[in-house]
């Protein structure tokens, strides 16, 4: 856009003003682009992060589908084992009343 201005000496002057580069049309597009590459970046993350974190749930749950079977296992072992000493329990106490009754 051409102005005309006077010089300091009085002197017709053609200046041309331009327009700030934030104005341009170019501009405003090349910014919307990059904000939308941005966005796409972004979203882009979001999904990998959520595939990351849906593969280390189904690590997780694995492990604790392990977990839970080894306590079942151990559990079933203390149950045997509670059961066993019980028995040997009674069978000492036995052999104890037959010693008391071989002294008497």
């Amino acid at each position: 856009m051409a102005m005309n201005e006077q010089s300091l000496f009085g002197e017709k002057t053609s200046k041309k003003t331009e327009t700030a580069p934030e104005n341009t049309k170019e501009y405003k597009e090349a910014s919307a682009l990059d904000t939308l590459k941005n966005l796409e970046g972004m979203i882009t993350d979001a999904v990998e992060r959520i595939r990351a974190l849906k593969e280390e749930k189904k690590s997780l749950e694995r492990g604790l589908k392990e977990l839970q079977a080894s306590l079942d296992q151990k559990n079933q072992e203390i149950e045997r084992l509670n059961i066993e000493r019980t028995e040997i329990k009674g069978q000492i106490e036995g052999l104890l009343k037959e010693l008391d009754g071989i002294g008497s």
